[in-house]
């Protein structure tokens, strides 16, 4: 039989372009969100600005596993040589480079005591070798600057009591009178011909360290301490200094608010931190300032844009500090000189730059960069910022198409100006009108940023567009990112303002042409739960709404919750001295008015909104008739750490929306 030419290659194209297609158009899952994008941080330049360490994490989910993997790879800042270093079950995080780059450091639990503990590796190869034997583990350390010792800190372990009770069932706890202090010791990293490694305690007592610095000559460490270990007293944090070969600690910084990421000047006379500036307050700014090492008078910089600045390191010779801020949507590093002036903006265009790190003589900069459609890689630049990538950590993801996301402001009820991010459905047509899901940031001083919408985080974004969904990611009053002023507006105003400011957004997408405004639905976690729970007795616009991890009664939540002066911070007052206002900000005392269909979501082991908030408002629903379901996740603390309770969350959200909006 004679065979057709143009026959043959039309079915080869045919082929071909289907296979094309098929790379092309991947289907957005939740599964794929989790799997396809590993979790990319823990950047650490190298003291000479040659190389650049940094962590990759992927999700393994195989037979009984559902655990996040993290191990250290290292590029060269010229782009030549990228590779893994650290490979196993266990996870390797917190890389560091020694001083004269013959080593790297990181913590790893993979030794026979399961803990977290120091461990080294030659940069030009060899077995990685265990330095601590910290008996609770390591929680962070840093070299020394001559590269002969580690600081760290350790969580005082149970003692031999402590331990003999809990054998003999006598180890019932009473509150606030056994605190477990972190306390700062140090290690000599060269190990003896015989015997052990030279361990020092450095400091003892009532006092918990959150963060530390070694001086330039190493014989001091300044380090930042509150009063107890509980997440609740961060806002009265204090400053002191302790010489790294005896324990006598001296006070620097001690009064009211936070005092808080000490950070020696190059010259070692100095120490920059970020102070509250003697107020106690969970919103309120905070400023950078400057302190003699020798004690004395501190001096206040320029405030910055955000006042909430995030201390990188020096450059210039100690003449100029960068730090990291959310500016509106985009996560940006800056530089603001020590003698005098503003911040000035380091970092260019849009997206969010995060994880930066400094050679020691501050003159090159690594750091990660991600877009709402680009997942994050890791940069080089120097002091003109000319990023160059070095990582090519998603070279192998599938090829997927994007709902795209824009950044939209609007005008609330008020008059005040606010913005958000819309993503559209994947394949979205100019002019249709598609269901909406509102999707609202926890905090509430929290942000929604210009970060990759296809992983890392607890929603499914892509997915839900591939769903056919547009999304708003509102930033109502009380938001980070915008300023002081901005971030403190909700105060006493907690399901108001921000309700106004949120639903102004929606009505901006139904302007716009975008959404349908019949097909709408509202989800959120911790403070985004609670406004959604909030949302559902105030309207009944949406459909069907998700309540992650929300708070839904002040009153009870305000003495159950692991940060008790939290929410009389927001309101001005404890519950019995403001009980109708914690009653009008609670979706509790107005859950007679709700009809929305409502999944409930909470982990089983939260201490910041207990899983009895979630519980309060499943059985109202219930016992009202309200379709609603309640899921709670074993082990999982305020946030889902197990990727598959982070992709059931999101299986289960968009199964719960598409049958309220009976679209499928």
């Amino acid at each position: 039989m004679r065979r057709n030419p143009t026959h043959f290659i039309s079915i080869l194209s045919f082929f071909c372009s289907s296979i094309l297609l098929s790379q092309s158009y991947a289907r957005w899952t939740p599964e794929l969100f989790l799997t396809s994008f590993p979790r990319v941080g823990g950047v650490a330049v190298s003291h000479d600005g040659t190389r650049v360490a940094y962590t990759v994490s992927t999700p393994n989910m195989e037979d009984e596993k559902s655990e996040f993997v993290t191990h250290i790879w290292v590029a060269s800042t010229d782009g030549k040589v990228n590779r893994q270093f650290t490979y196993g079950e266990k996870s390797c995080t917190n890389p560091s480079f020694s001083p004269d780059g013959k080593y790297l450091a990181f913590t790893s639990s993979r030794g026979s005591d399961g803990k977290s503990q120091v461990w080294i590796i030659r940069t030009d190869g060899g077995e990685a070798e265990q330095v601590t034997t910290a008996k609770s583990g390591v929680g962070s350390y840093k070299w020394s600057r001559d590269g002969h010792r580690f600081a760290y800190t350790m969580t005082e372990p149970e003692s031999e009591k402590e331990e003999k009770d809990k054998k003999e069932k006598r180890d019932f706890r009473v509150l606030d009178a056994h605190w477990k202090f972190a306390h700062l010791y140090t290690v000599s990293v060269e190990k003896p011909d015989t015997g052990e490694r030279k361990v020092q305690r450095l400091t003892s007592g009532d006092f918990h360290v959150t963060s530390f610095n070694w001086s330039p000559d190493g014989k001091t460490i300044v380090f930042a301490h509150q009063v107890t270990p509980s997440a609740d007293v961060w806002t009265t944090s204090d400053i002191s200094l302790v010489p790294s070969d005896s324990g006598a600690v001296t006070s620097l910084i001690r009064q009211h608010g936070s005092d808080a990421q000490p950070l020696f000047t190059p010259d070692g006379k100095a120490i920059a931190y970020v102070s509250q500036g003697g107020m106690t307050t969970w919103a309120g700014a905070a400023y950078i300032y400057i302190v003699p090492a020798s004690g004395g008078a501190s001096r206040r910089l320029a405030a910055t844009p955000g006042e909430q600045p995030g201390l990188i390191g020096w450059t210039d010779g100690g003449k100029s500090l960068y730090f990291a801020e959310t500016d509106h949507t985009v996560g940006r590093v800056y530089s603001i000189s020590v003698a005098s002036g503003p911040a000035t903006i380091v970092t260019t265009g849009n997206g969010t730059y995060g994880n930066a790190s400094l050679s020691s003589d501050g003159a090159t900069m690594a750091l990660t960069h991600q877009t709402t459609e680009t997942p994050p890689e890791v940069f080089v630049t120097g002091k003109r910022f000319a990023p160059r990538k070095i990582s090519d950590v998603h070279a192998s993801a599938p090829r997927l198409t994007f709902g795209s996301t824009e950044v939209v402001s609007w005008t609330s009820k008020d008059g005040l100006a606010v913005e958000g991010l819309l993503t559209y459905p994947v394949g979205y047509r100019n002019g249709t009108r598609v269901p909406l899901i509102v999707n609202i940031h926890g905090g509430p001083a929290g942000v929604f940023a210009q970060s990759f919408t296809g992983a890392g985080s607890i929603y499914p974004l892509q997915a839900f567009a591939q769903e056919g969904y547009a999304i708003l990611r509102p930033n109502p009053r009380g938001s980070g990112g915008y300023g002081t002023k901005f971030r403190t507006a909700n105060l006493n105003d907690w399901g108001f303002g921000d309700y106004d400011d949120i639903m102004a957004g929606v009505d901006k997408v139904i302007g716009m042409g975008v959404a349908h405004a019949d097909s709408l639905v509202v989800c959120g976690w911790s403070y985004g739960g609670f406004m959604t729970s909030m949302i559902i007795t105030k309207t009944n616009r949406f459909k069907a709404a998700a309540v992650g991890a929300g708070v839904t009664n002040l009153v009870s939540m305000t003495h159950t919750t692991d940060i008790p002066s939290f929410i009389p911070y927001y309101f001005g007052g404890e519950m019995w001295e403001r009980t109708e206002l914690y009653e009008k900000s609670s979706a509790m005392y107005g859950i007679h008015n709700a009809t929305t269909p409502t999944l409930v979501l909470h982990g089983q082991l939260d201490d910041r909104v207990p899983t009895s908030q979630g519980t309060e408002l499943y059985v109202a629903l219930k016992r009202k008739g309200v379709p609603t379901e309640m899921i709670t996740y074993p082990r999982t603390p305020h946030g889902p750490q197990e990727p598959k309770f982070i992709q059931d969350i999101g299986e289960r959200m968009i199964e719960w929306f598409n049958k309220h909006l009976r679209r499928k």
